[in-house]
């Protein structure tokens, strides 16, 4: 990485939340080996003229009693002052007649993921995005169905939902000003609308800005790997969080809420890996979760990872 952006050579880069699979490869090879990708508009493939038609998901999601057992322990650290913020998250079996290729055509999402037959991402949030020497960061951390009555009041004025979006800005502001310079909160608290192949969700963002040093390109690993594992995917303070992360969930996460990005020469863009679909032994798992704090609650939090299984092709 160091030294594709010293030379100002374009590449694509994909990092595992566990950081221990981390892949870049020059622009030209990329494809070639199997990754096709879209962010923000650019294209390493061409596209499908085929359109989406409305395709129902079957949701065979992880049991209640599984997800239950670790939402208490989650809980106990919580009240034993250990963390304040954990992102548990669950893989779920579905069934639909799109391949991994469909999806990742025809999804609707700014920053998009497939590698060959083995997994598809279609996330709505950026990670970190560079441009004209000043760093940004979009965390996500809000969600509802916009089909409930004044969705959008409860989704601005839930105290949990407050909360939880709080302590993520925070704990970003902090990660930013590892890297640079000038770190303000740019944005606050705005929303988004997504249509799926359900209903329409709001979520909630938030844009963070700082400056970079002009000799950033020779410190980019460092960059990224000091606001790494990104905040709105495990929680606060994060180097605890990600121990119960390790401990409560049923297996390594991989690719699912690590990053991937495009460098253009110039300026970056990236994108947390969520709404991330793999085949596992024959198996289609949408893997999704929601942020635990002392406010929440089993029933919610347990819809809420199914509220996010969706594909957002209509």
């Amino acid at each position: 990485m160091s030294a594709l952006a010293a030379e100002q050579r374009p590449f694509f880069f994909l990092i595992d939340f566990e950081l221990q699979k981390p892949l870049i490869y020059p622009l030209e090879d990329a494809q070639s080996l199997g990754f096709e990708f879209e962010v923000k508009g650019f294209r390493n493939f061409n596209p499908q003229d085929q359109k989406p038609t409305p395709t129902p998901l079957s949701i065979d999601p992880v049991p209640k009693a599984v997800y239950a057992q670790a939402y208490q322990k989650v809980m106990e650290e919580i009240y034993q002052g250990n963390t304040f913020l954990v992102n548990l998250t669950f893989p779920s079996a579905i069934q639909t007649s799109l391949h991994l290729e469909d999806v990742f055509h025809w999804a609707k999402a700014p920053y998009k993921l497939l590698y060959q037959n083995h997994f598809v991402v279609y996330s709505p949030e950026c990670f970190v995005k560079i441009k004209d020497g000043h760093i940004y960061s979009y965390p996500m951390k809000g969600t509802i169905d916009a089909q409930l009555p004044e969705a959008k009041k409860k989704l601005e004025t839930d105290p949990k939902e407050i909360n939880e979006h709080n302590t993520i800005v925070d704990l970003i502001r902090n990660d930013l000003s590892k890297v640079a310079n000038q770190v303000q909160v740019t944005r606050f608290r705005y929303l988004d609308k997504i249509k799926t192949q359900k209903n329409e969700i709001y979520h909630t963002s938030s844009e963070i800005r700082g400056k970079l040093s002009p000799d950033w390109k020779s410190q980019l690993p460092d960059i990224l790997l000091d606001m790494l594992p990104a905040g709105s995917i495990c929680g606060a303070p994060k180097a605890k969080t990600v121990s119960i992360i390790q401990e409560v969930e049923q297996d390594q996460r991989g690719y699912y809420t690590g990053i991937f990005g495009y460098f253009d020469g110039e300026n970056l863009d990236s994108a947390v890996n969520i709404r991330y679909l793999e085949k596992k032994d024959g198996q289609l798992l949408y893997r999704s979760g929601g942020g635990i704090t002392f406010l929440s609650d089993l029933e919610s939090e347990y819809n809420e990872l199914i509220e996010k299984i969706y594909v957002p092709v209509v």
